[in-house]
Formats: C-alpha cells, structure tokens, sequence
C-alpha cells in the first residue's frame, strides 16, 4: 500500500511524541503503512536519532533539517521560494504542504505539535479522516460577533478564549443550530490540559510560566461542530487533519522572521483566510474529537508575549478585511459552489489569490505594523506561484499479486 497520509511535525524537542501516535494507531487497529512522517526540524537537533526512531517505529518517513530543506528547494528548481518557509518558526508546518504538494499520492494531511499525545479513547487518525469523510447532521454554532470560541461549551465555567480569538468579539451572544454537512475539507481536534492561550490571556489567568492555571479536561467538550457562514473560529494546527485540495489555501503564514516582529499568528491567519474560502465554496471545518492532550513546556509568558504583542491589533482586523473578498471567477459561476463535492484545488487558489491580492495592495498605515500585512499578501501570492512550479512526483505503482 502506497501511504496517502502525510503527517507533518515541526519538531526541536520532543519528536518522540510520534512513538505515542504510532502506538494509538496500532492500539486502533489503523494501518500505519498510510503514513509518512514528514519531521520539519533545524540543523541543531539531532536528525541522525529522528531518523533512527522513524525506522524503530516501522513507518515510512524524512527528516527536513535547514540543510535537507534548501536541498529539496534546489531539486524542485525553486529556490527563490526559500524565503517562504521562515527558519526557527512554527509556520515551517508549510514545508510540509509543499511536499504534500510534490507528491500527489498524500490524499490527506495531519499536522502534530511535538508538545501533544493521542488519548486512548479516540483512533486518531482514523477519527481525522473518518471526519473529512462525514456526511449528516452536526450542530452549527454562530455568534452576533461572527466569531465562534472553540471552546464555547463549557466557557461559562472556565471563561477561556484560544489564541488568536479576537478582544472586540469577547463576550458574544451564541447561538446553536443542526446543520446537514456533507463537505468536510479540515478536521480540528481540540485539546485538554493546557489550553491554547495567548500571552494576555495567560497573564490574566495568573499565569508566568507560559501555560495556563485553568486546564482544559473531558468535561468541557461536549458534541461536535461546525462554525456557521460567515462566522470565523480559530484554527490551531497542532491537531489537525486536512484534505491535500485545500493546500494553495492553508499556507502557514510567514511569522517571526520578520523586520516588525510580528509572530505567533501563522495558524490562525491561516484558518481565518481557509474558513472564508470554506464559506466561499460551500465546504466546512469539523470541530471536536479526537481530542489530544497538549503538554506545553513551562517558559516565560512574557517572552510568548513580546512575539505576539507586534501582531495583536492587526489580528483584531485581519478578518475583515477578507470578509468582503470574492473572486470574479464565483459571483460568475465559473467556480462551482456544488456543496456535495470536495472543491478543487485551483478553486481554493482563486480565493486565495483574492484575499492575497487584497493584503497585497490594502493601505493599513492607521494600524501599528500595518505594512506587515503587504507583506502577508506578497507571500501569499508568493506561495501560489511556488505551487504552480512545482512537478508533481509520480506516485510508484502498487504491486499486483499475480494470477495462480
């Protein structure tokens, strides 16, 4: 069996986490011949061991250090597209796209965050793509501010809002629904323990130590959603499962390597540019299980806070300013907006390349750092043009037992 399960982990500590996800996959009865393991790394840590631990574990897989990184740009013939890859960032979950991207056999991708395990109550990989693969009805959940808290349903009690939820959509009015889905192009599974805070919202917690004194647990996760049209969530890449056709959407967006500082914001700008193509195009983001238990290290909260703080007023606008983004090519009908098939590729480039175009050339100087968003938009279009250039690889043939 040929793998079509591209799980990508950017990883400089704690890479042994895979051996739990390998193990739950074999607890689970799922096949790990679907998987490669793509481990996105720097030149400082110890490949040689990833290395060893991925043939240990008996699952196909690479290790993409700084070096491996530039040599696989040169291969492809893109080199000037390195830059689209920040170095010591977590948005390198975007070289994993790329070599999605190159090898068409990855039907779907899961990305892991090197600070989570799998819960033994839940298949997880077979729980992601048995959600890409869901068809019925789900609650739907929507707001007054367009906004929805992932974690909404138990917020009455903790009163905990995720990283990347914007200050002006706080105390929302929340309102549920059942709605029919059919569609499902990303799958976030959501986490206990340590919720996924930013610096602020960790400091009002009472926390220094870059975690959060309210932790997360079973009870404050209830049935599984999805987030109304028109209203945006956020999308956190450290548990996430995703179809290969939303690739030229989901670019991870350039963060900390960068002359204003702004960081932190790579897999939240992402989900927010993703939803509005999802809304667009007639497809959904499926929220809920499986769950993972995120254990993040204790570090300085106000180190979190300084690489967040550059970027906190332009996240409080972002959405908006691609709210009103739609492509020609929808409002004409040349896209098909048809609910029951997966969208293609080239229709969620065609929103992207809109939104990009809008960051592109959009005056934001009334914002601090407004320039970086010219700069999100260059790379945006940036990274389509890089899609574009790249030559699939073909896939080996699967073996055929022969006749008797």
């Amino acid at each position: 069996m040929q793998p079509d399960v591209c799980v990508i982990v950017p990883t400089i500590r704690e890479y042994e986490c895979l051996e739990a996800y390998v193990e739950n996959a074999h607890q689970h009865g799922f096949d790990t011949d679907r998987l490669h393991v793509v481990l996105v790394t720097e030149d400082f840590c110890d490949t040689d061991a990833m290395r060893a631990m991925l043939d240990d574990l008996g699952v196909s897989g690479e290790v993409f250090d700084g070096t491996a990184r530039e040599a696989w740009f040169a291969e492809q013939g893109i080199s000037e597209y390195e830059d689209l890859i920040p170095e010591a960032s977590h948005a390198q979950t975007s070289f994993g796209l790329l070599y999605m991207w190159a090898n068409p056999q990855f039907e779907y991708g899961v990305f892991v965050d090197d600070d989570t395990l799998p819960h033994e109550e839940w298949d997880f990989f077979g729980q992601h793509l048995a959600n890409l693969a869901f068809e019925g009805e789900v609650e739907e959940v929507s707001s007054d501010e367009q906004w929805v808290n992932v974690l909404y349903q138990n917020a009455d009690e903790h009163g905990l809002y995720p990283r990347g939820y914007p200050y002006s959509a706080m105390h929302e009015t929340v309102e549920t629904d059942t709605a029919h889905v059919d569609t499902v192009v990303a799958s976030q599974g959501l986490w206990t323990n340590v919720p996924d805070l930013d610096a602020v919202r960790i400091l009002m917690d009472g926390d220094l130590e870059g975690q959060a004194q309210t932790r997360t647990e079973f009870s404050d996760f209830g049935e599984d959603f999805v987030a109304a049209d028109g209203n945006y969530l956020t999308v956190c890449s450290m548990n996430l499962g995703f179809r290969r056709e939303v690739i030229p959407a989901f670019y991870q967006l350039p963060m900390d390597d960068n002359e204003w500082a702004v960081g932190r914001f790579d897999d939240i700008w992402s989900g927010v540019f993703l939803k509005r193509a999802c809304d667009l195009l007639g497809a959904r983001i499926y929220n809920g299980q499986p769950l993972c238990e995120h254990n993040k290290a204790p570090r300085s909260t106000f180190d979190d806070l300084h690489n967040e703080v550059a970027g906190l007023e332009l996240n409080e606008h972002v959405w908006e300013l691609v709210d009103d983004v739609e492509p020609a090519a929808i409002s004409e009908g040349s896209i098909d907006r048809d609910a029951a098939a997966v969208p293609s590729p080239e229709s969620f480039a065609a929103v992207f390349e809109a939104m990009g175009h809008e960051l592109a050339t959009g005056d934001y100087s009334q914002w601090r750092n407004g320039e970086f968003l010219n700069l999100v938009g260059e790379t945006m279009l940036d990274w389509l043009d890089c899609l574009d250039r790249i030559e699939p690889v073909a896939a080996e043939p699967v073996p055929v037992a022969a006749d008797d």
